[in-house]
């Protein structure tokens, strides 16, 4: 496999570590919020930045690209080799809102660095993430006197990832050729613990929705009509109830339709992490799990779909009563999916859900706001060793495997590439992703330098064996 000598990257990272984190903390400053419109102007100068400093990384080809909203940027180094894997990194310039008053210990957009730990908004999620990317190829070409990077290495920078990636499913299918390549890297990820590293091996993809029910044409007198017409508070409520059967299972005909089940091997691994589970309680701020049955709460947030009812309303909500049967309710649902799960699929299983249980007299409306698809990589993916092998050069230990209860863009990247996805990730749950005082740790963030470096060579060894 990779050959990259490990006294030589650490050598290299400790020469350029000062001016690497000068670069990073200027990047920083510049307050790319892309949910706030009157921050647009600051999406684009991070983007311009970011473009200029790839190429001064020694990327030959930087590039931004428009979207119908906020920037992206793209950015290629050919190896030079024509039998050499091509990779794409994904990653994200856009960060969440923050202010002082939000309980920042210092603004937010100055960079401050505390015990080992650098706090600005975007230095874990995910400026930091992306930036260790340019250090580490030039320690990969540094420690094996290479001049080009052992892959054909590509950049995606996404700059509306912060608000929901609105405009880019069109931009991969807009760039697809110039994006094609034999495996996709997410740096916008986590590991377990700093003490327990890890590699994501999945995300759950998403779908939500609201649904409105309208029963009488106005409010009516509940003593002169309850009873004898269709009440659609209650039916919402009805509907909320029957969302899940006696197990926790999601009772909607269908929804469990192509999901891949949890291997035993899987399951042992999961097994293998330091959960805790009364300190997760804590984390959620809740008193109990609970869940679908024969399934433990890591499966349950990982690798199990859900359906979880996000808001219920309907008729009077002031003060003292108000004796009516309301015209009107509402119901809002979001179902978290499973690879093997088909997001317009589940959809269409929800609406005929909804239309079998409601009664006549009972008009109702299904509004789904999109979705995102679930990713999975297998186990005995070869890039994914590779991933793995380098994070196990870096921290010097076994890394063990998660994945992400949550819901990204990298399913689109992999469904529009049709390349598997992995993850690359040092930030740790300490780190107050879209919180007050976010940070990164230092020693994380070279050993993520350090992985990467050690990356592009085990992947190109690896995909030729392959």
């Amino acid at each position: 496999m990779s050959t990259t000598p490990d006294s030589a990257v650490r050598a290299y990272l400790d020469d350029h570590r000062e001016a690497f984190l000068d670069d990073l903390a200027e990047w920083l400053r510049i307050p790319s919020v892309s949910a706030d419109p009157e921050r647009a102007a600051d999406v684009r100068r991070s983007a311009e930045w970011l473009a200029a400093k790839l190429a001064e990384t020694g990327f030959s080809t930087t590039e931004i690209w428009e979207t119908e909203g906020l920037p992206a940027v793209f950015a290629e180094w050919p190896s030079g080799d024509p039998s050499a894997p091509i990779v794409l990194v994904y990653g994200h310039h856009d960060v969440q809102p923050a202010a002082r008053e939000d309980g920042w210990h210092t603004d937010p957009f100055e960079p401050q660095t505390v015990d080992g730990k650098l706090y600005a908004r975007g230095a874990a999620d995910d400026k930091g993430q992306v930036f260790f990317h340019t250090l580490g190829v030039r320690a990969h070409l540094a420690a094996t006197g290479r001049t080009a990077p052992a892959v054909n290495l590509k950049l995606l920078i996404e700059g509306e990832e912060e608000s929901g990636s609105p405009h880019f499913p069109a931009l991969i299918e807009k760039h697809a050729d110039r994006l094609a390549c034999d495996a996709v890297i997410v740096s916008d990820t986590g590991m377990w613990s700093r003490d327990t590293p890890t590699v994501c091996t999945g995300m759950r993809g998403l779908t939500d929705c609201q649904i409105d029910l309208y029963g009488p044409d106005q409010d009516i007198h509940s003593g002169s009509f309850g009873g004898a017409v269709p009440n659609p508070a209650t039916e919402a409520a009805r509907l909320a109830a029957a969302l899940h059967d006696t197990d926790r299972r999601v009772a909607v005909p269908g929804f469990y339709d192509g999901v891949i089940e949890l291997t035993d091997r899987e399951r042992e691994l999961f097994a293998e992490l330091p959960f805790d589970e009364e300190r997760w309680l804590r984390t959620a701020h809740s008193h109990a799990t609970l869940g679908e049955a024969g399934s433990t709460t890591l499966e349950r947030i990982w690798a199990r779909p859900t359906a979880e009812v996000n808001g219920i309303g309907g008729g009077y909500q002031g003060p003292g009563g108000k004796t009516i049967v309301p015209a009107t309710a509402q119901l809002k649902l979001s179902f978290r999916l499973v690879a093997g799960q088909d997001t317009a699929a589940v959809q269409q299983s929800v609406r005929d859900w909804v239309a079998d249980r409601l009664p006549a007299g009972i008009r109702h409306e299904i509004t789904f706001w999109g979705a995102t698809r679930p990713c999975l990589t297998p186990l005995d993916h070869p890039a994914l060793r590779s991933v793995v092998r380098a994070m196990g050069r870096a921290f010097e230990t076994k890394i063990r495997f998660t994945r992400e209860g949550g819901s990204g863009p990298a399913a689109d990247l992999q469904d529009v590439l049709g390349v598997p996805v992995l993850f690359l990730g040092i930030s740790v749950p300490s780190d107050g992703w879209h919180a007050p005082n976010e940070k990164v740790e230092l020693d994380l963030l070279m050993k993520g330098v350090e992985t990467a470096a050690h990356l592009w060579g085990d992947l190109a060894d690896t995909w030729r064996t392959a």
